[in-house]
């Protein structure tokens, strides 16, 4: 049995510990607690350990977040030699047998109001944290994006949620591509479950504006800005296929400056449209009329 390896994450919650060997192909699987660990006996003794929050099995790795109520260079080891003990124990890690048959993916295509972007929406969860790929150099996280981008079309990718935003070149028009690409990402899909490796998400700023740590340090009006979008705002933006994020407000010139993504990155008419939307919508609920909002493209 080969050694583990132990890999931290860009989480400092998570830390990975990887095998030589595939523990499971074209799958992974997600533990919250014990109760859900009725396929993964490797999962289950892991949770009687007092700090594991959830435990995530895919490739040739197990993912576990840890409470915080201890450090992973203090127990690091420790969770390595018990996975590699239960390992060469002959427990094992994954029942593919009482693993539950897949549901049939489908995708459907939505026009935007961006042109150069469609929107594929699936019937299943695709990642709990957006992905903007502006080029192939930057999907690291996300295998289906890397290879969306072999399609020569195929300028930027967002995943949200549930959909993949694509923007294309002008060198392709959308009638004649939108069936190969909904047909490939049903495919991909129906193969595997990692869209995006959550891990591996690169600590930009616009990622750590979504941490509950960021939130907490803003002043009330910041607070308040953040839960007016993500409330009132966000929903109607991601029905578009695209994404807004809080950036910053300043109390002294009362600009509150905001990102788009997906369709809504590199569209005037919809920066227009938000910008005047969200700031008319900012000034009524925080009775300030001195309100600017200036909207970027991420």
């Amino acid at each position: 049995m080969s050694k583990i390896s132990i890999k931290s994450t860009n989480n400092l919650s998570i830390v990975k510990f990887e095998l030589e060997e595939f523990i499971t192909r074209n799958q992974n699987f997600e533990f919250k607690n014990i109760d859900e660990t009725s396929n993964s006996p490797l999962a289950k003794q892991l949770f009687f350990l007092p700090f594991v929050k959830s435990v995530y099995i895919s490739g040739n790795f197990i993912a576990i977040e840890k409470f915080s109520i201890v450090e992973w260079e203090d127990v690091q080891e420790e969770v390595a030699q018990q996975i590699e003990d239960f390992i060469v124990k002959g427990g094992q890690i994954i029942i593919e047998d009482s693993v539950t048959k897949k549901n049939p993916i489908t995708i459907y295509a939505e026009s935007t109001p961006n042109p150069a972007v469609i929107k594929f929406v699936a019937n299943k969860k695709l990642t709990n944290t957006a992905v903007e790929c502006k080029n192939i150099d930057e999907t690291k996280a996300s295998p289906l994006a890397k290879d969306l981008f072999s399609f020569p079309f195929v300028k930027e990718v967002f995943i949200d949620e549930n959909y993949i935003s694509i923007t294309k070149y002008e060198i392709a028009e959308w009638n004649d591509i939108t069936l190969e690409l909904r047909t490939f990402l049903k495919q991909y899909l129906e193969q595997t479950d990692l869209v995006v490796d959550e891990s591996l998400i690169e600590k930009t700023d616009n990622f750590k504006i979504k941490q509950e740590e960021f939130f907490d340090n803003l002043d009330v009006t910041s607070q308040q800005i953040i839960n007016i979008l993500e409330e009132y705002i966000k929903p109607a933006v991601q029905s578009d296929g695209g994404n807004i994020t809080f950036n910053s407000y300043d109390e002294s010139t009362n600009v509150v400056k905001v990102t788009l993504q997906g369709a809504c990155s590199g569209c005037p008419s919809s920066t227009f449209t938000l910008k005047n939307g969200i700031e008319n919508m900012l000034r009524d609920m925080l009775k300030n009329n001195s309100i600017i909002v200036e909207a970027m493209n991420g």
